[in-house]
């Protein structure tokens, strides 16, 4: 198949037809049925046949990626759907953000669509079965990419004792992930952002990265760990960040989640809706903060891009500003399976 850079999104009409079905539905809902339908073995099948991509391999933070495409977390929060999401063609799943003990988020409605922008507002609050599930599902898991297990804290532990729910799920997922994500930036648990700053953030890093290191031991093998920041962070807050991953030698940031800005949406409906704004909107800050995160951090970690991929070029300006590995969500809510060849297809040159 002969590799297509798009300056648009790519047009799919055989998914644009689903989507306009899809999208009458209430968006939690939509999202279930759709996850449903991809665990049928024949519809796996069907995409995998459909949406075929060649492999460029390449190593990131000691591991080898088929490809440098993957789903980003929150999609598939209790890795019930690996397998099935896996058939999209992606070189890295990463599943959760899990926690401890499970916990049901916020109320519903808690995700919103905006059309018109290509976007989501989401304030689902970690809603997660809990890291045993998780790990029950990961072992069946057959999808041979490499597996992310993103990680958090529940809503009712204090902020004082947030390392112990990290630790304490790092411990449980560490066997079975191919990396871990520690999720601090989430805008929808409260008071969690706190922790990419100052003395909190330092004592989180060390009782990781010590963990992390007796686990080496204990199991014989290196699991990387990576941070998934948030994009609404300044320059003076990159600085300190990026010298406590580096003085505790942490493997990889995630640049980045969410944001809780409006601006570029501010005349929506949704607008003033609570929650973690994702997708087109979001791609101009993303990429500014991902530029100044490879600025501050070198070669001292690897750097995941999320925000904004809508297209294949989207995904390979992220390689250029200097990510190594790039990860979509809203934007597989819009453009559905083409968009991960898409992207793929662009970065593999």
């Amino acid at each position: 198949m002969e590799s297509k850079s798009f300056s648009q999104p790519p047009n799919d009409l055989l998914f644009s037809l689903g989507r306009a079905i899809l999208f009458e539905m209430e968006p939690e809902k939509a999202h279930d049925l759709t996850l449903q339908m991809l665990s049928k073995p024949a519809v796996q099948s069907r995409l995998a046949a459909r949406y075929a991509t060649k492999a460029a391999p390449t190593e990131v933070f000691g591991l080898t990626f088929q490809n440098r495409i993957g789903l980003a977390a929150g999609l598939d929060k209790n890795g019930d759907y690996i397998d099935a999401l896996g058939a999209l063609g992606f070189g890295h799943i990463e599943v959760g953000t899990v926690t401890p003990k499970p916990q049901p988020g916020n109320p519903q409605p808690r995700l919103f669509r905006l059309t018109q922008h290509q976007a989501l507002i989401n304030r689902f609050g970690f809603n997660n079965k809990g890291v045993d599930h998780l790990v029950r599902q990961v072992r069946l898991r057959r999808y041979p990419g490499i597996l992310g297990i993103n990680i958090g804290k529940n809503l009712v532990t204090p902020l004082q004792d947030a390392h112990y729910d990290y630790t304490y799920c790092l411990e449980r997922v560490y066997r079975y992930a191919d990396y871990v994500t520690v999720n601090i930036s989430s805008p929808n648990t409260t008071g969690l952002r706190d922790l990419q700053h100052g003395e909190r953030l330092d004592h989180l890093l060390e009782s990781l990265k010590q963990t992390q290191q007796r686990l080496t031991t204990e199991h014989e093998r290196y699991v990387p760990i990576a941070v998934k920041i948030a994009p609404d962070m300044s320059d003076e807050e990159l600085d300190g960040f990026c010298k406590a991953v580096i003085d505790n030698e942490i493997d990889a940031i995630i640049t980045g989640n969410t944001t809780s800005g409006r601006e570029p949406v501010r005349n929506h409906l949704y607008a003033r809706e609570a929650g973690g704004l994702s997708g087109a909107p979001l791609k101009k800050l993303a990429d500014d903060r991902l530029q100044a995160v490879a600025e501050r951090i070198g070669s001292k970690a690897a750097l995941i891009g999320v925000g904004g991929v809508s297209c294949g070029l989207d995904a390979s300006q992220k390689l250029a500003k200097g990510a190594s590995l790039v990860q979509l969500y809203t934007g597989l809510i819009y453009q559905g399976p083409a968009l991960v060849r898409d992207c793929i297809d662009s970065t593999n040159r």
